[in-house]
């Protein structure tokens, strides 16, 4: 034991140094991959007249930030590795930076938003680490630098994804996936009229928080990394749901109901259906949908479910009001995706065993590789990939006989979480936690095995 922690402070000699020197080599090659990327997507987006990342990033420090709140996420993560003194610093640099640059864009005619602040610290940050700092407390303040960094860029490159998915799926799939959801019973037209009925407030607050959840994820993202940064976090699988999920939007493009069956289809949209209306004519034969070049196909699958659910999963080792808020955030987020009109409710359920299969795939990596992960990631692809076909190619079936399929779907979600529950979370001892081959004592005060190494 001793020997164990005297070699985790570095006590052993030239280990703290390869340590670094692997950690160094891994932040360059992640760099250049990630400079390359934004670089290709920026070529891509001037060639076709899109707003690029690397556009979008440059009216983050010189001109309109594209949104508020993102650059001062990324700047939460960067103070991780700081201590007291120097978080005092950056965050009064960023808030006196963004007043006085606010200020001077608002009496230049521009729009009063902040964001400039955050994003020029955030950079001070990472030079400050490279130019001051060594060793490990370099590679922890470069840590939280990559990871804010890295939430700002992919918001930038999902915007131009976006654009892609018009360019790509001019036609959508929404008749077929209509049909798939009344399984369901079409919850997103139950709950587009419980919205409704709300009121202007209820919805705005609703809004909120639909467009800010990266603001609960951060939270919850800090409260884990508060003893530094542990071996998986929310952030790891929120990035990785933003990397994986948005390859669907090209194979399964759908725009969702408020777009194809309400107000928002500009013509293009079947009828004025949603929400008080569920169509009831014959789509004995649905077809591809020629589409606007507005909505973008971001529907499949819901990656806003994804992403809550990965924060609810997250926060269950938390505190109570950690808990709470994961499980505020889920609800809430699962009633805004319905009740906005912006997905149907098998785009849910595909979106929570997406999370389910990329979590698996990071989560506990002291247990290394064995046949419990592999036979969730080989399941959860299979239930995904069956989902999907299923939506496309035994829509009518499932509207025909939806007390067949509804259970089915349900089915479906209930396997995969109790998969996903008996391998990571199952108290040893269990039937379960023998399936999910969870060996070792259970400590009651911590949820973990004493067994295995600190996260």
């Amino acid at each position: 034991m001793l020997i164990d922690s005297w070699s985790q402070r570095g006590g052993v000699p030239g280990q703290s140094d390869r340590s670094w020197s692997s950690s160094h080599r891994l932040l360059l090659i992640g760099t250049a991959a990630l400079t390359v990327l934004v670089l290709g997507v920026q070529a891509f987006a001037s060639y076709k007249g899109y707003l690029g990342p690397v556009e979008s990033l440059f009216g983050d420090y010189f001109l309109v930030p594209r949104s508020a709140t993102m650059p001062w996420v990324g700047l939460a993560l960067a103070l991780v590795g700081l201590n007291n003194k120097e978080r005092i610093y950056a965050v009064s640099a960023a808030v006196v930076i963004d007043v006085v640059v606010g200020a001077i864009r608002w009496f230049s005619g521009g729009p009063l938003t902040m964001g400039t602040g955050g994003t020029w610290v955030l950079t001070a940050i990472a030079v400050y680490a490279v130019w001051k700092l060594s060793g490990e407390r370099r590679l922890s303040v470069l840590h939280g630098v990559a990871l804010g960094a890295l939430l700002i860029i992919a918001a930038k490159v999902a915007e131009t994804w976006l654009e892609i998915t018009i360019l790509v799926g001019t036609d959508v799939w929404d008749e077929y996936v209509f049909l798939a959801d009344q399984a369901l019973g079409n919850p997103s037209w139950v709950m587009g009229q419980i919205v409704d009925a709300m009121g202007p407030v209820g919805a705005a607050a609703l809004d909120w928080i639909y467009v800010e959840l990266p603001v609960a994820v951060i939270v919850v993202a800090l409260y884990q990394a508060r003893k530094g940064w542990p071996s998986h976090h929310l952030l790891r699988t929120f990035l990785l749901i933003g990397l994986i999920g948005p390859i669907f939007y090209v194979v399964f493009p759908v725009v969702g109901p408020v777009f194809a069956f309400g107000p928002r289809g500009f013509g293009f949209q079947i009828g004025d259906y949603w929400p008080n209306i569920v169509p009831n004519f014959d789509f004995a034969s649905p077809s591809s949908l020629p589409f606007d070049d507005a909505a973008p196909r971001n529907c499949m699958p819901s990656l806003h479910t994804a992403w809550a659910v990965a924060l609810f999963i997250h926060s269950r080792s938390g505190p109570w009001w950690i808990r709470s808020l994961g499980s505020f955030w889920l609800v809430a987020t699962l009633t805004a995706t319905l009740g906005f009109g912006f997905h149907y409710g098998v785009d849910l359920i595909a979106g929570a065993v997406l999370c389910l299969t990329l979590d698996a795939a990071l989560r506990d990596p002291e247990r290394g590789w064995g046949w419990f992960r592999v036979r969730l990631l080989i399941g959860g692809s299979a239930l995904l990939a069956g989902l999907l076909l299923s939506y496309r190619f035994a829509a009518v079936q499932m509207a025909e006989y939806p007390a067949i399929f509804g259970p089915l779907l349900m089915a479906v979600l209930v396997l995969m979480s109790v998969a996903y529950f008996a391998t990571f979370f199952a108290r040893p001892g269990t039937a379960l936690a023998v399936w999910g081959e969870r060996d070792g004592e259970w400590d009651a005060a911590t949820g973990e095995s004493p067994g295995l190494p600190a996260r």
